[in-house]
């Protein structure tokens, strides 16, 4: 099983049967209150009749069509769909399967993109430390959870280099949305392109907030920052958006809510609800022309996936994109992100805990870590929150809480107050 400690889960199961709403039901028919949108995924809530019917019809209709040299009309317009919620001048969209595949193949079409643009000694990628990025060879080098990389750290790419990650308890803890320290931390870019010349360079991948790896929230203006030393330098920068695409801050991208535009965007996870497999990377205009105008004749970008643009992922993207427009849901995640904030930090004081952190619809609680046994207090947490009847997630001794978008104020409450409770339980 993916991500989970096979012989403890074996030994005793959490097998969940059904999903509906802000809920799922448990094989022991139990109700779960689902804190976590299943994995930062499911934001306009289980089962959703449109989606559904979306796909029906499509399977009906089309069920699969080759995307090598043939195309299919609902590709382009789930494409169509996607671009809009984009920023300005971010039109051209490539379909993947998953996140992973999306930051494999962003990190291929910054390549080929100096390489057509006649400056293939750029191909050094730049990460963040405790960043995540997928589980492809690619986004695990570009990452920096040191869990994710040991086993296959013999295998991973050459050429990559790593930014200082910005989480510091000293001067950050208990943030209220950004926190005021740690913009300077940006500026380590500039080191590290002193170190190996910008010529040399091609990408600067970061997520604007880091999820999985427990929500570190960016300082105010590092962003900003890394936009204006990557754009003076001819680097491409690439924000990774699979979690805070789609409404999570209340907006349809962190881009939108930072008000900085980067040059390609990686999505998945709310792209479809999670009702289907399907990831996408966003790239400006000016990239796609570049390598699609400087190719020599015939395939440009020798990439691809046999489900690239499934006739099944489209109609749910298309779909998906539509509901979240009808029925206003970024705009309800914006509105609660108040009531939100304050209920996570509610919890200031209770036994454990060292930090609270927050922005939009995420907050991330962390604990003090057992001698010895680090991550094994949050397992416990978690494990009686669900026993408890609220589903959320864990990493290290970070407990993180993302639920679906059309949670509402009473919902929000009783998942800090559950997890309140259960602070309290444990030692």
């Amino acid at each position: 099983m993916p991500f989970t400690a096979n012989k403890n889960f074996k030994a005793s199961p959490r097998l969940l049967k059904a999903a509906k709403g802000m809920y799922y039901t448990t094989i022991d028919d139990r109700q779960v209150l689902d804190g976590c949108a299943g994995l930062w995924c499911v934001n306009a809530g289980h089962g959703r009749d449109e989606i559904t019917q979306a796909l029906i019809e499509q399977l009906n209709v089309l069920d699969y069509a080759p995307g090598f040299q043939m195309g299919h009309p609902v590709a382009f317009e789930a494409a169509r769909a996607v671009a809009e919620f984009m920023p300005d001048t971010i039109n051209k969209i490539f379909f993947t399967n998953s996140g992973s595949e999306a930051v494999d193949t962003a990190l291929k079409i910054a390549l080929a993109y100096h390489r057509a643009n006649g400056e293939p000694t750029r191909s050094r990628l730049i990460g963040r430390e405790r960043g995540y990025h997928g589980v492809g060879f690619g986004g695990i080098s570009v990452g920096g959870i040191s869990s994710n990389r040991k086993t296959f750290s013999n295998t991973l790419l050459p050429q990559v280099d790593h930014l200082p990650h910005t989480h510091d308890l000293e001067h950050n803890a208990y943030s209220k949305g950004q926190p005021a320290w740690g913009v300077h931390l940006a500026d380590e870019l500039e080191n590290i392109i002193a170190l190996h010349d910008a010529s040399t360079i091609a990408a600067v991948i970061v997520e604007p907030i880091a999820g999985s790896t427990g929500v570190l929230i960016p300082p105010r203006g590092y962003l900003e920052r890394l936009r204006e030393i990557t754009q003076r330098h001819g680097i491409l920068l690439i924000f990774d958006e699979v979690i805070t695409g789609f409404g999570r801050l209340g907006t349809a991208t962190a881009s939108e809510y930072f008000g900085i535009t980067p040059d390609i965007l990686t999505l998945a996870k709310g792209l479809s609800n999670a009702a289907v497999p399907v990831g996408a990377v966003a790239v400006h205009d000016h990239i796609y022309n570049t390598i699609v105008n400087n190719a020599a004749g015939g395939i440009e970008l020798f990439h691809g996936y046999t489900y690239s643009g499934h006739p099944l992922s489209a109609a749910a993207v298309k779909a998906t994109l539509a509901m979240y427009k009808n029925e206003h849901i970024f705009e309800n995640a914006k509105a609660l992100s108040g009531v939100f904030e304050q209920a996570a930090h509610g919890l200031k004081g209770f036994p454990h805990v060292v930090d609270i952190r927050n922005l939009g619809l995420v907050a991330g609680i962390e604990l003090k870590s057992r001698a010895g046994a680090p991550g094994a207090r949050a397992a416990e947490v978690f494990q009686k929150c669900y026993d408890q009847g609220v589903l959320l997630r864990y990493t290290g001794d970070i407990i993180a809480i993302s639920p679906p978008l059309i949670i509402n104020q009473e919902q929000i409450r009783h998942i800090f107050n559950v997890l309140g409770n259960v602070l309290k339980q444990v030692d």
